[in-house]
């Protein structure tokens, strides 16, 4: 009797084991197969609103961007649209992109329509970011005068454009970015003044800015953007003068389509102006699709 009791027990502590066993190998095998699925917050990048990422596109793929402003304020109201679309060049390190924007507003008696100043864009990827450096990907644009002064949508003069943006992922679900730039416009016509000709003179402007995105879920992220634009331009007196707007800026994006060689995101975001230079905009709606266009 003593000796099937025994063996009983003896069974009991092998089932026991072995059972212990599988779950060690299955929790192991659960852990790897977690640890090499990408991290909330590596699923959507370089879809940012008002502050460029520092991430240039991968070889072999484009993005086609849509973004509309609408704004209801004292003094502007109405639509802005902008599409940019993005390649690279050869490589990841090369990027070159244009920006298309078009005005429909009406800028408190003035109407406010047309396309404005498309911008040509060269990005290098100075630095890929790692566990200890940021990214950095300087950027260069070339300013076209296809926009017009007189209806509001652009200066008549090439200008230049440089930003300086910076990106880190600090956590598994928080990315932080800031943004440095400046914009040169050489000799814009000042508005017609009643002393004389109108004078022409260069236009220098800057702008800082930063984020703070939270991958909520994968495939959800909540972002707080903000920038502050130190701008120059001429006042009703034909005379310049720098004028300082700030804008805060919470919204959101989601992967609507997030597939191997195909990913869609949309995004909405409430930009509130933080001073009374600063246009109160109603909505900010944002829209992209990013695809592969050769075969990998």
């Amino acid at each position: 009797m003593e000796l099937t009791e025994k063996r009983i027990d003896v069974e009991r502590v092998s089932r026991a084991t072995r059972a212990l066993v599988s779950a060690v190998v299955i929790c192991l095998g659960l852990s790897a197969a977690w640890a090499a699925e990408e991290r909330p917050i590596d699923v959507i990048e370089d879809n940012s609103f008002l502050i460029e990422e520092a991430y240039n596109q991968e070889a072999g793929v484009v993005q086609h961007i849509f973004n509309f402003v609408y704004t209801n304020d004292s003094r502007n109201r109405g639509w802005s649209f902008s599409f940019t679309q993005e390649w690279p060049v050869f490589s990841q390190d090369h990027q070159f992109s244009y920006t298309i924007p078009s005005y429909r507003l009406m800028d408190g008696t003035d109407r406010v329509y047309g396309v404005g100043d498309i911008l040509l864009n060269y990005r290098y990827q100075a630095l890929y970011e790692s566990e200890m450096l940021p990214a950095f990907a300087p950027t260069f644009s070339l300013i076209l005068p296809t926009g017009s002064r007189q209806k509001g949508t652009g200066n008549n003069v090439v200008g230049y454009q440089w930003n300086l943006p910076f990106s880190k992922k600090v956590a598994d679900r928080l990315a932080l970015h800031a943004n440095f730039g400046l914009t040169y416009l050489p000799k814009v016509k000042a508005p017609p003044a009643d002393t004389g000709p109108s004078p022409k003179e260069s236009l220098v402007s800057y702008n800082v800015g930063g984020s703070a995105i939270v991958a909520l879920l994968p495939r959800l992220h909540f972002m707080l953007e903000w920038v502050g634009n130190f701008d120059q331009d001429f006042n009703d007196a034909g005379k310049r003068e720098r004028l300082f707007r700030s804008t805060i800026s919470p919204g959101f994006r989601t992967a609507i389509v997030n597939e191997e060689k195909l990913q869609i995101v949309a995004g909405a975001a409430a930009p509130i102006g933080l001073n009374r230079r600063t246009d109160n905009i109603g909505a900010f709606l944002y829209f992209s699709v990013e695809h592969d266009f050769v075969s990998k």
